[in-house]
This record gives C-alpha cells, structure tokens and sequence, in this order.
C-alpha cells in the first residue's frame, strides 16, 4: 500500500476581500494539519475571490493577490496546497491554481477552458491556457513555471483540472492520466442550480475510474458576490469511487473535507486497463519535480455520507429552500444589514419571501448555534442579549397596507403567517394615499379616473404607493427590502415597476410561480428536517393568486388577467430557453395541454411573446436575484434581449394565419 491523506475545503469567500479570504484559506490549512493531510485542494480563485468582474482588470487586483500568497505561504510548511489567483502574464491574464510544497511555490497551472456561457463571463477576464504548453514568469527576482503543467512530489504526481476543465469532452486528465498522475485536483467556483450536483458526482467519480487515479474536487460555498450562490460539496473520488462528500449549503464559512487513499491500488489499476497506455515518447519538460517527505497516514475506513435531506423525494425543494436561505443569509451579512423587510400582501409571492427570510435566521441558528450565528452578525451588537425565540422578529419585519380593495382573507392570511413564523408584524392603510393621488391627477387632467377607462393607472397606483412606506420602515431598521415578484411575473411584465418589483434584493425573481406554489404546499405539509411543517400555510395555499389590485366585484385572479401559471411557464421555456418561434411554441403546447381549445391556446402563446417583448425594460430594472437554473431571465447574468425590439410581428402573423387555417380544415 502507498496511502495518502487527501483533503478538499470549501470556502466562503467574498470578491476582494483580502483579510477575509486569507483568513478562511489559513483556517482550512490549520484544519487540514489538525487531520493530518498532506495535500489540500482550495477553491478556484481563492484568494481573489471568484466574483471580482472587472476588478480583475486592475493591475492592484493581481498585485495584491501575489502579496497575499506571499502571506500564506509559510502556514504551509509540511503540506502541498493549491491556492487559486489570477496571473498577468505577457500581457495576458491567466485564471491559475498555484501549487505550494512545503511553503514554497513550485508552479501556476493555467485554465485550458475558461466558462464563458450562462452566469459566467470568464473570457471577458482571462485567457484560456493553451494544451501542451509551458512558460516562466518572474516574480521579486525568482523565475517559476506555468502552463500546463504536472508535478512530481517525492514520487507523487499531481495535476490540475480547474472547474470547467472537468466539463468539457477534451478533460485535461486525459493526457494527464497518461503523464501517470496518481492526484487529480479541481480548484472549482461552480454555483448551484438544481440538480447540478449530481453532474459533479458522475464526473469526479467516472474521472477517477476513466483516468486511473485519485480525484480531488473544493467548491466555493455561499452567496460570494451577490447574485450566484455557490453550494460547496466537496468530493474525492478514487478508482471510480466517491470515497467522501462534504457538507452542501453550510454556514460556516470553512469546512474541510479529508480520505485516506491508497495511490498504489489506482496505480495497479491503470496497469490491469487494457486501454491504459502511458505517454512514453513525450519530454518531461510539463513536469515538475520537487522534493517532498509524505508521511504515512493511519489507515481509515472512508465512505462518503450525505445529510439526509440529500435523499429527499422532494429534493427541488429541499435545495430551493437551502441555496435561497443561504444566499440570503450571505447577502445580509456581508452587507452588514440590519435584517430584512418585506411588504406582505397575503399572497403567495410575499408569504414564501417572508418563509424565506424567517428560515435564514432558524436555519442559521441551527447550523451555527446562538453563539455562531451572533458572531457572523457581529455588527448587530443589539442582538447579543436577545433569546434565541426573539432574533427571528428582530430580523424580520412584514408590512400588510391595505387598500378598499383588499380583502379580510389576505390581510387574516399575512397576520396568520407572520405570528406561525415570528416575525415582527405592521399594518396600515394606504387608501388615503391612493386617493390623494386619484386626486391630484383627475384635477390636472380635468376628468375623473375610472375602472371602465384607466384600469391599469388605477391599479398600479396602489400598488405604487405601498412602496414608500416600506422603504422608509426599511430604512428605520437599516434593513433590506425584499421585492416579491417570481420569474413568470417577469417574463410577461405582470408586476408594477417601483410597486411589487420594489427592493434592493429579489430572492424569488429567478423562480417560477407554478413552482413556488408547489414549493409552499411541501412548507405546509413537510419543511425541512430542522424546523418542519408550517401547517398555517393553509391560509395562503388554499386562495387563488390574485393582485387585488381591481375592486372585489370584478374577481380579479392572476391567471384570469394572464392564463393558467403552468401554461404560461411551459410557453416561456419553450420561447426563451428553448428559444423555438411562436408557430412551434404553439404545436408544443397544443400537443402538451390538449385539453384547451386551439384558439384560447393561439391567444396565450400570442399574449406571451407580444408581452414578453414589450416589458423587458422591467427586467432591466429588476433588483437582483438569485441564479438557481438555467431558466433565469436575469438579463445582466443570464437572460439578455433587446429592449426594443419587432416584437414577433411577423411571427405571430403567421401563427394567426396556421391556426385560422385550422378552424377551415
């Protein structure tokens, strides 16, 4: 046997935050030494920050890096670590994972394949690393190699696969498999979307096997900069095998994640492979030699282990629950807030903001403990003599402001959910304001304003002038506002600019309401593990969405006003995921929901594209979201459209003309 002690650490990390980043990096080290480890994989970009966008166009970003490094570099003598930065090399700048022996740097790996799709933007930054070839750059009068690279430490060889590397077809572990690596190590910055774990799983575990060798994934964790919200997980692989998984959507700010390997085994496995051939013929000169005294670990009985929400039926739910709380947990934080307000109407998209915010403090006080979870709130010195029953109301402040068109069922349901969640609870009228403004511009236009013929001004105003108010209760508690409106609201403009949409932060814009309904009824019936059901959910689940934006009379509902919320989210995938033209959106549908009338569905695939491109200033506009799957209509991350546009004209002229041939056949 030739065992070795392996370790990946997940790291919260926040965008130039230098005192921060060092200190979790030195955390994970001084743990990592604690177990015993040899080699320490970090996440990529560590040191920086993933998140630094154009601060990595800044000379200062990368000097300061360096300095940095140079910084840790003693706390890892007796160890191998990986340490991600940016490198400016000949006028190029290189996203790098530098490895470090024994408080020496011995090399930079550059990334072959840099993200350049969806949320990521990396070819704006950096230059992809070309395959096979190898540099030197100088450094406070020493010379160091990058490029692509392998080491040799004392008979162990170790290579890089830097995050996207692993998810291409052309994996650098392939050629690096062939050098004979025994370690393969994945510095990631890989952000959560549903179901993306299990991607990661497959490719460390089939890369163990495909390769031959031990494979070692870190992960950032946390919400780093702002929108992305990263779920950390870290993974070791070896011989095909996940050997152990961290934790996923942690608090703690550091977590390391170790197995004892037996780099002998995977080595005679590769010799037992048929299709196995070693690179013989090629130079050494990609490899890296460096001298390096492994101590021999005791033998451990590893196995990886999941938390048991992980096994879930209800898993969408479990990680939409986890990575939002989580977000918002990083968000206040880190923007030393006070706590969250939100503006609760009674209805689906404020109650499952106000679940949402209340979780961040429960969960927060379960993962971390009251002494933890203080101490990550530090700035709120006026917590430190509240009881643990108290902090969610301290954190959390909801505002019902009705109007003569709400009714009692919603202001019941915003007091019911506020009281079965504990936070602090306000209510007053906005009827008065409203009226003022009626008023103020009935006379200006020298008539009165009425439903027959200024139905959208007179429902916008109301919701218009509730925002004011909760801005200025926001502002007294030098909290965050938390703006309601979901993703379908978004694609079809059905929310009222500075009304719904108003907020510096909107945890629910980049979820559909067909799911957030689904994801509330499970709140009612089951929650999380740590803090269960909340059964007066009953009070939201049981109403039809509705703005109450039109007096009683008129019944307004969300779907009559815009079409059933399946439909309208199965047309917006089609149209804007899936990018197919109103003709094709409207066969998918007809052939998906045939219990509709052809004509009703031409009118809503119609309604959807001409309101789709009509509102996407309001999306421009929209504070900002959370990143949770690849159907974000978040135009600054995922999602871009012109905001003047045709409009389809010419694509829904034919749809008309399809389907009024239809009715002829």
């Amino acid at each position: 046997m030739k065992l070795l002690h392996v370790a990946a650490a997940t790291l919260n990390q926040t965008p130039l935050d230098w005192e921060g980043n060092k200190r979790n990096i030195l955390a994970a080290i001084a743990e990592a030494r604690v177990r015993g480890v040899s080699v320490l994989c970090l996440p990529e970009l560590c040191i920086t920050g993933y998140g630094c966008e154009d601060a990595f166009h800044s000379a200062a970003t990368h000097a300061t890096a360096w300095e940095v490094l140079q910084e840790i570099l003693p706390a890892t003598r007796g160890m191998i670590v990986s340490l991600g930065l940016p490198i400016f090399h000949r006028n190029a700048l290189f996203n790098t994972a530098g490895l470090v022996v024994d408080g020496r740097i011995v090399g930079f790996v550059g990334k072959q394949f840099l993200a350049g799709d969806g949320i990521h933007y990396e070819p704006r930054w950096f230059k992809p690393w070309p395959s096979g070839l190898q540099s030197t750059i100088e450094r406070n009068g020493r010379s160091c190699p990058i490029g692509d690279l392998c080491f040799d430490c004392g008979d162990i060889r170790i290579g890089f696969e830097i995050c996207e590397d692993a998810w291409v077809a052309a994996r650098p572990g392939a050629n690096l498999a062939r050098q004979s690596v025994d370690l393969l190590l994945n510095p990631s910055a890989s952000h959560f979307a549903f179901g993306k774990i299990e991607v990661r799983r497959r490719f460390v575990a089939e890369g163990s096997r495909a390769f031959g060798l031990t494979y070692v994934y870190a992960n950032m964790v946390g919400n780093e900069s702002g929108r992305a919200i990263f779920d950390g997980g870290a993974l070791i692989a070896t011989g095909g095998r996940l050997v152990a998984e961290g934790n996923r959507f942690s608090f703690a700010d550091c977590e390391v994640t170790s197995a004892v390997v037996d780099l002998e085994r995977t080595r005679m496995g590769q010799a037992r492979t048929g299709s196995f051939q070693p690179d013989l013929q090629s130079s050494e000169s990609g490899c890296v030699r460096c001298d390096f005294d492994f101590p021999v670990p005791a033998i451990a009985d590893n196995g990886a282990s999941r938390a048991a929400w992980e096994e879930s039926p209800q898993i969408k739910e479990e990680e939409f629950t986890r990575a939002i709380v989580l977000g918002l947990f990083d968000y206040l934080r880190k923007s030393r807030s006070h706590g969250f307000v939100v503006s609760l109407s009674g209805g689906a998209d404020s109650a499952a903001v106000t679940i949402l915010a209340a979780l961040t403090a429960r969960l927060g006080l379960v993962s971390l403990g009251r002494e933890g979870f203080l101490a990550k709130l530090g700035y709120r010195h006026d917590l430190s003599e509240l009881p643990e029953a108290k902090l969610v109301g301290a954190l959390v402040t909801t505002v019902y402001q009705g109007t003569a068109n709400s009714s009692e069922t919603t202001r019941h349901a915003a007091r019911v959910v506020a009281e079965a969640v504990g936070v602090t609870h306000c209510e007053w009228e906005v009827d008065g304001l409203v009226a003022e403004y009626t008023r103020l511009v009935s006379t200006a236009i020298g008539r009165s304003l009425t439903w027959s013929t200024d139905d959208i001004p007179l429902q916008n105003i109301q919701a218009r002038v509730r925002a004011p108010g909760a801005w200025m209760l926001a502002n007294l508690r030098n909290a965050l506002l938390l703006a309601t409106s979901n993703r379908s609201e978004a694609a079809v403009g059905y929310a009222t600019m500075d009304g719904d949409t108003c907020g510096g932060l909107s945890p629910i814009a980049g979820i559909d309401k067909a799911f957030l309904r689904q994801w509330l009824a499970w709140m009612e019936q089951h929650g999380p593990a740590e803090t269960g059901a909340i059964p007066e959910l009953h009070v939201i689940n049981a109403q039809a969405p509705t703005a109450e934006l039109r007096p009683q009379e008129y019944h307004q509902t969300d779907e009559e006003d815009l079409m059933p919320y399946p439909i309208l989210d199965a047309i917006e995938r089609a149209a804007i995921r899936d990018k197919q033209k109103p003709m094709d959106v409207y066969l998918l549908m007809r052939n998906r929901f045939p219990a509709y009338p052809a004509g009703q569905m031409a009118v809503w695939v119609e309604r959807f594209f001409t309101l789709w491109s009509r509102n996407q200033w309001k999306r421009e506009r929209y504070a900002p979201s959370f990143h949770v799957d690849d159907e974000n209509l978040d135009p600054k991350t995922w999602c871009r459209f012109p905001i003047l546009s045709g409009g389809f004209v010419r694509e829904l002229a034919e749809l008309r003309a399809y389907v009024q041939g239809e009715s002829f056949r």
